[in-house]
């Protein structure tokens, strides 16, 4: 596993200075800036739509930004983390499916998602089941490209395969928006994603501190639902600076989080959690460090190899046998030096959920840490009984 570094790197140039600077008295926070996240993505998707840049929808950290930016594309996350679409998505999908398939399909049944509506092609991948086959229905009525993911994590052959997929899927970026993805285009896309993830992996380590000057809930905020923006890194800049000498001076109980994401409105564990007392200071997931925690070769002779090896690299839990998601809850552990591990799990998510049982036992054997797995969706029906059981978890640690 590939240690991560705690500095933004200066790779990419500083598009920053582009951005219009507004007097410091007159300029929200960088917290309230990210807090309008939503708003602030639609008026980038917006503008990027009028100047006649096309919109790509992507629904995995599997997914590289950096093909779709090179093509002159703006990706935007679409994985939805709201309840409120869940009944319309559950007249087609199964009641019990994993709410983050089912919120998204009833964003696309209700047609009320902005960026989704605006989207020139969404790229789909094959992780799970359950999304492989949501996809099928969604690709009715919209555009779409499946990327081919490989299953076996140690298997040479598997990324080759994995090459290949990303030079398909860069041919017919090319051809589906008539342009051509040269190398140099490809280098500046993954410099601009290689110094946001320096930015964020800077930020998530603020974390490592006796007493954080940020919670856990709130640096899952800081993070856009479009990648690259330069108005992202310099709120980024301005969090680091305001947050980097500040202490909280609480004891408050060190929690590593992992299993799956905790997406745009499905926030609500986390909230438990650190209502109950504790401080989720490192996930684990695609929503918090595992998608940054390695940079793309800048200097390789091939980019498009460098790309598929860093994304390859991700250790979620298609992948099979596992063994990069125990590595790196390892590092993160002593890292941050969690108390505990609280692993989540969203309803009927197969592969998270087989996994859980070698994650307890990891955690418990190998770590020496306390373990409580969390299988919910996204009604706040059980909130109460989960809270009872963090609080357990928690009484016991004070111990």
């Amino acid at each position: 596993m590939t240690s991560f570094t705690t500095r933004a790197t200066d790779d990419a140039a500083d598009c920053c200075a582009a951005a219009g600077k507004v007097p410091d008295d007159q300029e929200p926070t960088a917290q309230q800036y990210f807090a309008q996240m939503i708003q602030n993505c639609l008026q980038n998707a917006q503008a990027a739509k009028d100047a006649g840049r096309p919109i790509v929808g992507i629904l995995c950290e599997f997914t590289p930004r950096e093909l779709i930016m090179a093509a002159g594309a703006v990706p935007v996350c679409l994985c939805g983390g709201s309840a409120k679409t869940i009944a319309a998505a559950e007249q087609y999908l199964p009641a019990n499916l994993c709410p983050l398939i089912k919120s998204t399909f009833g964003y696309h049944l209700q047609g009320n998602n902005p960026f989704l509506e605006m989207a020139d092609l969404i790229v789909a991948e094959t992780t799970c089941d359950g999304k492989k086959k949501m996809y099928e229905l969604m690709a009715e009525s919209r555009p779409m490209y499946v990327l081919e993911l490989p299953q076996k994590a140690d298997d040479p052959d598997a990324l080759e395969h994995w090459v290949r997929e990303l030079q398909k899927f860069r041919s017919f970026l090319e051809q589906r928006f008539q342009t051509e993805i040269t190398q140099e285009a490809l280098r500046n896309a993954i410099a601009t994603m290689n110094r946001e993830r320096a930015l964020r992996r800077e930020l998530a380590a603020l974390m490592k501190a006796d007493s954080p000057p940020l919670t856990g809930r709130q640096l899952l905020d800081f993070k856009s639902s479009i990648s690259g923006l330069c108005e992202d890194f310099r709120q980024y800049q301005r969090a680091l600076a305001e947050y980097r000498d500040q202490q909280a001076g609480d004891s408050r109980v060190r929690v590593l989080l992992t299993g799956v994401p905790t997406v745009h409105g499905a926030e609500r564990v986390v909230q438990l959690l650190e209502d109950a007392g504790g401080l989720v200071v490192a996930a684990e997931n695609c929503t918090g460090l595992k998608p940054i925690m390695e940079d793309v070769d800048l200097n390789a002779a091939d980019p498009l190899q460098a790309l598929a090896e860093k994304y390859f690299h991700l250790p979620c839990s298609v992948m099979t046998r596992n063994d990069r998601r125990l590595e790196f809850l390892r590092e993160l552990a002593v890292q941050y030096r969690a108390q505990c591990i609280v692993d989540l799990i969203w309803q009927a998510c197969l592969t998270y959920d087989v996994e859980s049982h070698r994650i307890k036992r990891f955690a418990e054997q190998e770590l020496d840490l306390p373990y409580l797995r969390i299988e919910t969706d996204y009604s706040p029906s059980d909130s109460a009984r989960i809270m009872v059981r963090i609080e357990a978890l928690f009484e016991t640690i004070r111990r």
